[in-house]
């Protein structure tokens, strides 16, 4: 076994992986619900962006469902931001399996 091989093929591992973190920090994913009058969009690190709200639903009398409705659309669009980090993960990695419990 060459350890100066294994150091070496690590170092590359984690310079791909943190250009993969920086990548994704720059990708934005957007989630919609109630039928696309609620829009979020997060960058890939997980952070809201933007909210899009259509003026129909700005009525005090349905305050809670707008609520449900954005929490829905963040939900959606940080579901979409974990597939694509994980897909760009599997990329670089070439499928290899990363340890339980490492996120990036």
């Amino acid at each position: 076994m060459d350890v100066k091989l294994l150091m070496r093929q690590a170092q590359e591992m984690q310079k791909k992986m943190q250009k993969i973190q920086e990548d994704l920090a720059l990708v934005e994913y957007e989630g919609s619900s109630g039928g696309g009058m609620v829009k979020v969009v997060i960058a890939g690190a997980g952070n809201a962006k933007k909210i899009l709200i259509d003026s129909s639903l700005i009525n005090l009398e349905e305050k809670e469902i707008l609520e449900d409705l954005l929490v829905a659309a963040f939900n959606d669009a940080k579901k979409k931001a974990d597939d694509g980090s994980n897909d760009s993960i599997r990329a670089a990695t070439n499928g290899m399996a990363l340890p339980p419990g490492f996120k990036i």
